[in-house]
């Protein structure tokens, strides 16, 4: 299917942002994962004041069946705010970004709410202090729905001169991803990097390291706040692990993953425990690594193009070509942490972080 992007003047929104007390308003805007398990929705509120607590943040309602989460004779889905950060699209520093868990009318989690499901690994586990972090890849879509930089008919020239590039003929999107990462940093969100990738119109940010939750939480938000930077800009953006055919790099969303003895002096022995464990439940990872059970990120896994097989389990130190890839920090430092390469760019992070813990710390 043909996506097509259309922008409007932004300098006309400027006039009202303007407005007389504009910046006093004070908006809520509820974020929340669909029945996809990999887009986003939102709905704003007036707030008469703001408040200083999450847990003051009222639970909200949503119409289910339009969603993919529920039938028109009983669609009322509910809302349940689990964190916030700031909202750089609206004026006054007041607004927040609220993640949401959704629930069923009758109060039970929705089939999407894996959030609800990594909740108590997240708990049995705390005391490894495992920390998280990604590395979101994207591709930017022009108005014809192909890659940002694409010519109109045909492609441009092979991959090379893309990963990291500067110059005109060479990069498409730095405004947005400058500009991602700016609303990211003013959110407060765990946001430290970003670069071009070695596809044309192809991005990565790198988010983290935080812990079990608060990562997920992050990424989602910081994917909210992408999909309106872009939506801006008139742009869009695919999470698809491979959108191009043939010879192109698909995208990813490596996972970087310690526990407290990884990081500790020796802490490579249990680096090397830990993708021990990862060989043994190679099949369950990949099921749990794109929203559609594997079959997708089977796409882009397939030992080309900086990728591993999907049907073979694989690591290596500072290989890019592995399952699990042991950074040359850690191999240096002898502790540190390992990068499973696995996870699609549209995976659920909740998913990801819930199989790592249950596999790493709970030997399962």
């Amino acid at each position: 299917m043909i996506r097509t992007y259309t922008s409007t003047d932004k300098r006309i929104a400027d006039r009202y942002n303007a407005l007389p007390g504009a910046e006093d308003n004070i908006f809520h805007t509820y974020v929340w994962i669909d029945g996809s398990d990999e887009t986003l929705r939102a709905k704003t509120r007036v707030v008469e004041k703001e408040i200083r607590s999450l847990k003051d943040v009222p639970t909200w309602h949503y119409d289910g069946s339009s969603t993919y989460q529920a039938t028109g004779e009983n669609s009322d889905m509910l809302l349940k705010p689990v964190n916030w950060c700031r909202d750089p699209f609206f004026p006054g520093g007041k607004s927040k970004l609220i993640m949401c868990e959704t629930f069923n009318g009758s109060g039970s989690p929705s089939a999407s709410n894996l959030r609800h499901q990594l909740v108590p690994v997240a708990e049995k586990t705390l005391d490894l202090e495992p920390w998280f972090a990604f590395e979101q890849e994207y591709i930017l879509l022009g108005s014809d729905g192909r890659p940002l930089g694409f010519p109109e008919n045909g492609f441009p020239q092979p991959q090379g001169p893309y990963y990291c590039a500067v110059g005109g003929g060479r990069i498409t999107g730095r405004d947005i991803s400058n500009s991602h990462l700016l609303a990211c940093r003013y959110a407060g969100l765990a946001i430290c990097g970003t670069n071009a990738e070695v596809l044309l119109g192809q991005w990565e940010y790198q988010i983290g390291p935080v812990g079990a939750l608060d990562i997920c939480d992050h990424l989602w938000l910081s994917r909210y706040i992408l999909e309106r930077v872009a939506e801006e800009y008139g742009v869009g953006v695919t999470f698809d692990p491979k959108p191009v055919i043939g010879d192109w790099n698909g995208s990813g969303n490596h996972c970087n993953f310690s526990t407290k003895p990884m990081r500790e002096n020796g802490g490579i022995k249990e680096i090397y425990k830990a993708i021990e464990k990862l060989s043994k439940r190679h099949e369950d990872h990949m099921r749990d690594y794109d929203p559609t059970g594997g079959l997708a990120n089977r796409r882009r896994l397939t030992g080309k193009h900086e990728t591993a097989s999907a049907d073979d389990f694989s690591h290596g130190e500072g290989a890019r070509t592995v399952s699990i890839r042991i950074p040359r920090p850690a191999v240096d430092d002898q502790k540190g942490w390992l990068e499973d390469r696995r996870p699609a760019a549209n995976c659920d992070p909740y998913a990801v972080v819930n199989r790592m813990l249950r596999t790493v710390c709970c030997d399962e």
